[in-house]
């Protein structure tokens, strides 16, 4: 099963922020078969001779290099953090601090170094889910499944959650009589249905604090509304398995699940280039680099979509947002639209990482305006 740990955004926000003058990000193939990890403990230590000669052919001395050596050879070293692994390895280091992150998304290796952390590979396996949950709802079982693209379903046990309708209602049947004759039929079925399944949402409650992956909710009428109506989780999606997961097996689950993981970044972007198209006659959209640099810098950025395979170097100004752009990568430049999602991020706006084919004109990026500039 894979290991995940992507940023939240306010750890994808501070690694936006990050500044320090040595700033190395690596970029790594990972397998989640830990028999065959060694192979990309190897790897990375090719990928840190890389970063070291890029150091020093930017006239780096070794006191400002030996740090960074030193704890990615410890990070080669933890052999329990090997074991744990996903499709990729972000590590995003200085000499003062080493930061990882596992992710699904398949990349392209790469090592750079500047001033500031690379994060474009990043951005797509935060905007394109890559894992979710599947809630498979019924009166006599519920059961929560961790659902990951390319991986096998796994059913997770959640402490406190209700064996079934009737022992959370403590009845013997979700249709009984209550003590004042008036809970019965169909008005009583549902109050018994409700209070299963606040039940269920209190169980989770605890679990999904601080997540935003999606939930699918695996339901048949009556209680596939009754839990909707119930559910605190902001990240219960509107597309369900409407129908009984009586006789689902984690394949099932699996099957249903991921069109509809799938499709909710297809919505988003869709959305998006519908809103951009709409703004473009009041000035408040832009296909330009630019000007899309100038209205990053100004907080003007509501909604950025780019190119997730694209790096552009240069320089950004950090007052005016001038783009200058380099002739090729070094550690004196970085990603230009690197920092235009950064400065996005940092002003609260959101990011979309997309193919090249999705963006209008074939264009680097596109941004929804908040405000004319």
């Amino acid at each position: 099963m894979l290991y995940l740990d992507l940023p939240t955004p306010t750890e994808m926000k501070a690694l936006s922020e990050a500044r320090d003058r040595v700033s190395v990000s690596i970029y790594l193939v990972t397998t989640p078969e830990s028999q065959n990890i060694g192979a990309s403990v190897t790897r990375l230590g090719h990928m840190l001779k890389e970063a070291e000669t890029q150091l020093a052919d930017a006239g780096f001395d070794k006191r400002d290099i030996w740090p960074i050596s030193e704890q990615v050879h410890d990070l080669m070293d933890d052999e329990e953090f090997w074991q744990r692994q996903a499709h990729a390895l972000a590590i995003f280091v200085t000499p003062a601090r080493l930061v990882t992150h596992r992710f699904a998304a398949r990349i392209t290796e790469t090592v750079q170094v500047s001033d500031r952390f690379h994060i474009n590979p990043l951005l797509r396996s935060l905007t394109v889910p890559q894992s979710g949950y599947v809630l498979a709802l019924e009166e006599n079982r519920v059961r929560l499944f961790d659902v990951t693209a390319g991986e096998h379903t796994a059913e997770i046990k959640v402490p406190h959650m209700p064996k079934d309708a009737h022992s959370a209602a403590g009845t013997s049947t979700v249709n009984s009589r209550s003590a004042s004759g008036r809970v019965q039929g169909d008005e009583g079925q549902k109050l018994r249905l409700r209070q299963y399944a606040r039940k269920v949402d209190a169980a989770l409650r605890p679990y999904f604090s601080g997540r935003s992956e999606p939930l699918i909710l695996a339901a048949s009428e009556p209680l596939l509304s009754i839990f909707r109506s119930v559910n605190s989780y902001p990240h219960l999606i509107d597309a369900a398995i409407e129908a009984s997961p009586a006789k689902m097996s984690e394949a099932d689950i699996q099957d249903h699940a991921q069109p509809l993981i799938r499709a909710l970044h297809e919505i988003r972007v869709s959305s998006a280039l519908e809103t951009l198209a709409a703004r473009e006659n009041e000035g408040r959209a832009t296909t330009d680099i630019a000007q899309a640099a100038r209205a990053a810098t100004f907080g003007a950025i509501d909604t950025l979509l780019v190119d997730m395979d694209e790096d552009l170097a240069g320089t950004v100004d950090e007052v005016t947002g001038e783009v200058t752009f380099a002739k090729g990568e070094s550690a004196s430049s970085y990603g230009v639209i690197d920092e235009i999602a950064g400065r996005v991020l940092a002003s609260g706006g959101t990011v979309l990482a997309v193919r090249k084919a999705d963006l209008p004109e074939n264009a680097s990026l596109a941004a929804i305006l908040r405000f004319a500039i």
